[in-house]
């Protein structure tokens, strides 16, 4: 039997932040080993909300360069844009058709993020979870990393492709495989800056609310310097009084690859002033090999495109039966 297979993406609008990282793709870098990966820059999920026509392209270029610079190892992965390969959206209708509409109403981000949006809410932001379960399923995946607030979303691929097979398989012969859920232990959800209460997330208005990977060091020294703490001395983990404190701390223990032990130790006595300028010189350091590899991918076009190329290939040579045997299942005919 050959590995687990595992599939996952980022979305090509703002900036990949520390929270996208340490919460995803650091997760994918340290586990490829053990799998068969597929990740993508799911560009189709980005037009669910306004989005800028002449940066798709470009943003879409730069998540897959970060992919390539954080360390996806090609030996163990593919890396493909989703709009490159057209069984996402046709998947995406056959499941619309299988999916109960109350399904989608109950998703929590949908609930929320149409509120924001009012009467400009489109049917693209209610169905993308649909999409999404395309995405996973046309793989045949084992395994999906995700974040805790993307669980509900898993929870619901899981639905749509036990329908399917309830409606149009068999128990023996199944139409699509159920993945199962992949969640990092610690970093799985880094807070903002300036409400650690609240998620890293692209969509804050403030800059200052997030580490983007590709800050520039006296950028990543002024959000350090600005971020929202408390005037408590002596720093420590798990306090529900101290929700930045403990965001911060946990940002420390992961980039300087240490123990929560040892960081609890080591920083018990100190104040903020000394605590920060310790976080932004460990901050730099982690990011600058990734920063550097960026630059040496994006002098390189004709690698990347290459590389997106033979990504779209593999992904292809896995969804085209895939999607096959749900349009056999439901009883399309195959072409001449």
């Amino acid at each position: 039997m050959g590995k687990p297979r595992v599939f996952s993406g980022i979305q090509p609008t703002g900036d990949i932040h520390l929270g996208n990282y340490l919460g995803a793709i650091r997760n994918w870098v340290e586990g490829q080993s053990n799998y068969e990966n597929f990740f993508c820059v799911v560009d189709l999920h980005a037009i669910t909300v306004s989005h800028d026509p002449k940066a798709l392209a470009a943003d879409t270029r730069k998540v897959a360069a970060l992919y390539l610079a954080c360390g996806i190892d090609l030996e163990c992965a593919s890396v493909f844009v989703q709009s490159h390969v057209s069984a996402h959206s046709e998947l995406t209708w056959l499941l619309n058709c299988i999916t109960p509409l109350n399904w989608l109403e109950d998703m929590v981000q949908f609930k929320e993020k149409a509120v924001k949006q009012a009467e400009n809410v489109g049917t693209g932001l209610l169905d993308y979870p649909v999409l999404m379960a395309a995405d996973i399923l046309l793989y045949n995946t084992d395994k999906v990393p995700v974040g805790e607030d993307q669980k509900q979303h898993l929870e619901l691929t899981r639905d749509i492709a036990a329908r399917m097979n309830y409606l149009y398989g068999s128990e023996e012969n199944p139409v699509l495989k159920l993945p199962e859920p992949m969640i990092r232990a610690e970093g799985a959800r880094v807070m903002s800056l300036t409400d650690g209460t609240r998620k890293m997330s692209k969509s804050d208005p403030s800059e200052l609310s997030r580490i983007n990977l590709l800050d520039p060091p006296e950028t990543i020294q002024q959000k350090i310097k600005r971020c929202k703490t408390d005037s408590v001395r002596g720093l420590t983990f798990d306090d529900s009084e101290r929700p930045e404190c403990h965001n911060l701390l946990t940002l420390y223990m992961i980039l300087s690859n240490q123990t929560k032990e040892s960081v609890t130790q080591e920083c018990a006595e100190m104040g903020w002033g000394q605590f920060k300028p310790l976080l932004m010189e460990t901050m730099i350091a982690a990011l600058k090999p990734i920063q550097d590899k960026y630059q040496e991918i994006m002098a390189e076009p004709g690698y990347l495109e290459s590389v997106l190329r033979q990504g779209r290939q593999n992904a292809e040579a896995i969804a085209n039966p895939t999607l096959a045997r749900v349009k056999a299942a439901l009883g399309y005919s195959i072409p001449l």
